[in-house]
């Protein structure tokens, strides 16, 4: 990938794949639930009929939509190790998937080269990366991909809902945790790794996280958890279940984005709360 072209090529492929039929976006109206000064975004989807039946499809047949991808997806290469693609069913415009190129499990540990690719991708334009470690993560592929959309998150003037707050975090040494929020976490800073190369990024990136990790597991091996990364935070949640009722999380939960599939979710979000739903799917908190 040469440096500053991955945006225009993410326009000219998203272009291409429009008239080619190879990208369908589901339509969605944006809602918001204030909570705590933060106002969350709602994505109320209008329908999910296509992305339910290709998943079913997928399960039945076994096939890996990445292995081989669809070439009118394809955006471009990301060092030796990854390709960019657009994320075929995205509610976000400009959605894309960092996939390995060989395959390797989701809830595997990110690598060096993992953080290469993401760091490539971050200074091509602002943005959030994100991984949804496994599926009760939110994982809806079980082959490794980080996912990436553009700041601010649905065209807000924030660039995620959640940026205030963790901007704000208490620091213990290193990491540092956010006051009200109920479930485990941790949040470093990571904006004087931007002007540093890419690889030492990296490697001081693979550091902050394997902290995080060990801080949220303990001894043992780390369970389903997201990751979120911007140019200036890194901001891990261990996670205990998939959804809250019907009602699935991923990582842009955390970020202050929600997806609700009918009127009726909607309300469950209004009437519980975004930070509690967080809270039922994260791993609650020992300690304000």
């Amino acid at each position: 990938m040469k440096a500053n072209s991955l945006w225009q090529s993410v326009l000219d492929t998203t272009e291409s794949a429009v008239r080619r039929g190879a990208l369908e976006r589901i339509p969605t109206r944006m809602e918001f639930v204030e909570e705590a000064g933060v106002r969350f975004q709602v994505h109320l989807v209008q329908q999910l009929e296509r992305k339910a039946r290709a998943k079913i499809a997928q399960r039945q047949t076994g096939t890996n939509p990445f292995l081989p991808y669809d070439e009118a997806l394809f955006v471009a290469d990301v060092f030796d190790s990854h390709v960019c693609l657009l994320n075929k069913f995205n509610v976000m415009d400009h959605h894309l998937l960092l996939v390995t190129r060989e395959f390797e499990d989701q809830e595997t540990l990110l690598t060096v080269a993992d953080f290469v690719a993401m760091w490539m991708c971050l200074r091509e334009f602002d943005s959030l990366a994100f991984y949804n470690s496994g599926e009760v993560a939110g994982a809806s592929q079980p082959h490794k991909h980080l996912q990436q959309v553009p700041l601010p998150l649905g065209g807000g003037s924030e660039h995620t809902p959640i940026t205030q707050l963790l901007t704000e975090a208490s620091a213990n040494g290193p990491l540092g945790t956010v006051d009200g929020f109920p479930f485990a976490h941790s949040v470093a800073r990571v904006d004087h790794l931007e002007s540093a190369p890419v690889t030492e990024a990296a490697r001081a990136s693979v550091e902050i996280y394997l902290e995080m990790v060990g801080r949220g597991s303990g001894s043992r091996p780390p369970g389903p958890y997201n990751l979120l990364v911007t140019r200036e935070w890194m901001f891990y949640v261990p996670r205990s279940v998939e959804k809250h009722r019907s009602i699935s999380v991923n990582a842009l939960g955390f970020a202050g984005s929600f997806l609700a599939r009918d009127e009726e979710e909607l309300e469950v979000i209004r009437r519980r709360g975004p930070l509690g739903i967080l809270g039922d799917v994260g791993v609650k908190r020992l300690s304000a």
